[in-house]
């Protein structure tokens, strides 16, 4: 499933799981946090998610991040 996702969103994706704020993953990848928040809807919208806790939860059983992040 990690196929709907674009490069961008599943670099969003790894940095929501490792625990990273929105404004973090502004600062880190130089957007605006507004785009970070969109991104991250349009991910959870995209694997019917509908909280952070479960993109988390999600991304360890997808191998984006290991339990340890």
């Amino acid at each position: 499933m990690l196929d709907l996702l674009t490069p961008r969103q599943r670099e969003i994706l790894q940095l929501v799981a490792e625990g990273l704020s929105s404004k973090e993953i502004a600062q880190r990848l130089q957007l605006t946090v507004k785009t970070v928040e969109t991104h991250r809807s349009e991910i959870m919208h995209r694997l019917d998610i509908h909280d952070v806790a479960g993109l988390v939860r999600w991304a360890i059983r997808a191998g984006v991040v290991s339990p340890e992040s």
